[in-house]
């Protein structure tokens, strides 16, 4: 029962003498809300992240460097306090992180928050973690040599194949277990039993369309035009259109016919992914092979094609928008009335809704209507993969957090 140890490096450890480790008080004593050790630190990660020469090389990665800067964790924080000064926040414990494998950098910000509520981590990194994600391990090894030593002592991540007994020892040594991945991974790891007091912070299975106006697309300037495209493409695009705040369908708003707005939009779409994020033939095979499945079973009343970039796929009816992977580069198009069309369209697992058109009042107005059976995320074309402290409609720093009561 060893795991490897990625961060900080050493040899092999064996599971159990891990988590005592990670239980033990740091050098300088316990880490608090907000505490300095862990600041400092994140804030020398943050400059090696937006770097100029590894932000051409992993683009993605210079969000996550302003995610971790100073002023960016402070307001975090300063949004963390209780008014009330007879309530005070604690750090829950032991914090053990299961991410996903197809979001590369999505650890960082889970663990980053928890580590900077006070609490000890363990980080399960997937063995099919690709570049990104190793190039942020560099960093934090980079990094870890000016850092305090509570740094080090408190916070790990890790690797190991699928091993029931280690994920099983984790699991009941932590206090918070936070699970990313989909249904499938909730499951398998919710088998094993947590202590009493411990509970999850599950990331199943979600899904993520947009909302266009069609009369703001064809009352818009080309460089309007292309500026959205632009921020479309990086919604969906990253990550290989697997994220889950991806957007997958595309629903028009109003009247009109929206072919030609769709039509435009997916040749801009084609043209960026062909510079930036090219389409290899497998996957092209792959998309038109699940387009017309949509089309055999009834769903897809038109499919259309700008090279291997992109797929469109028209549907018969909006409520049977996929909401299942398909591909990189597969959008689903339907027409809707008005907002009010979403009502019986969204469900829990839909997730993100990014808007163009819309303002403040119709948005609000619709998450109102909503009542929470789905949407947790409505932002701009252009905003899908920023990450935020309230996540899939949980406050994270506060679900890292404990409240102690204290009336003298």
């Amino acid at each position: 029962m060893s795991v490897r140890r990625l961060f900080p490096p050493g040899p092999d450890v064996p599971a159990g003498e891990l988590v005592k480790g990670l239980t033990a008080e740091p050098p300088g004593g316990p880490l608090v809300v907000g505490d300095e050790r862990i600041r400092a630190f994140l804030e020398s990660v943050s400059r090696r992240l937006v770097a100029p020469a590894l932000a051409r090389r992993h683009p993605e990665l210079t969000a996550l460097g302003y995610f971790l800067r100073r002023s960016a964790v402070t307001r975090t924080l300063d949004a963390l306090r209780p008014g009330d000064p007879a309530r005070l926040r604690v750090p829950r414990g032991l914090v053990f992180h299961v991410p996903p494998a197809n979001v590369d950098t999505l650890f960082v910000y889970s663990w980053a928050l928890s580590a900077l509520s006070g609490n000890h981590n363990v980080v399960r990194l997937s063995p099919r973690a690709g570049g990104p994600a190793l190039t942020v391990i560099g960093m934090l090894l980079d990094a870890l040599a000016d850092a305090h030593p509570a740094v080090a002592h408190s916070q790990r991540v890790i690797g190991y194949d699928r091993s029931a007994e280690v994920t099983g020892l984790l699991s009941a040594a932590c206090d918070l277990r936070v699970i990313w991945g989909g249904d499938d991974s909730v499951r398998e790891i919710r088998r094993h039993p947590l202590a009493p007091h411990a509970r999850d912070v599950t990331f199943p299975d979600r899904s993520s369309f947009a909302v266009i106006r069609t009369s703001w697309w064809l009352d818009a300037s080309p460089g309007a035009r292309g500026q959205a495209a632009e921020g479309f493409a990086n919604d969906a695009y990253w990550f290989g259109q697997a994220a889950c705040a991806s957007p997958r369908t595309i629903f028009w708003v109003g009247p009109g016919d929206h072919a030609g707005p769709a039509r435009d939009l997916g040749e801009r779409l084609a043209t960026l992914a062909r510079d930036r994020w090219p389409v290899d033939p497998a996957m092209a095979v792959r998309k038109r092979v699940a387009a017309y499945g949509l089309a055999a079973d009834g769903v897809a009343a038109r499919l259309s094609f700008h090279g291997n970039e992109v797929t469109a796929v028209e549907l018969r009816d909006p409520a049977a928008l996929p909401r299942h992977w398909l591909g990189a580069g597969v959008f689903a198009h339907a027409r809707l009335d008005s907002l009010d069309g979403l009502l019986p369209v969204v469900r829990r697992a839909d997730q993100t809704m990014t808007h163009l058109g819309f303002d403040a009042a119709e948005l609000r107005a619709l998450a109102e209507r909503l009542a929470g059976r789905g949407v947790d995320r409505m932002v701009p074309v252009g905003s899908a993969l920023r990450f935020d402290g309230v996540w899939d409609g949980m406050d994270l720093p506060a679900e890292f957090t404990r409240l102690v009561t204290v009336s003298p």
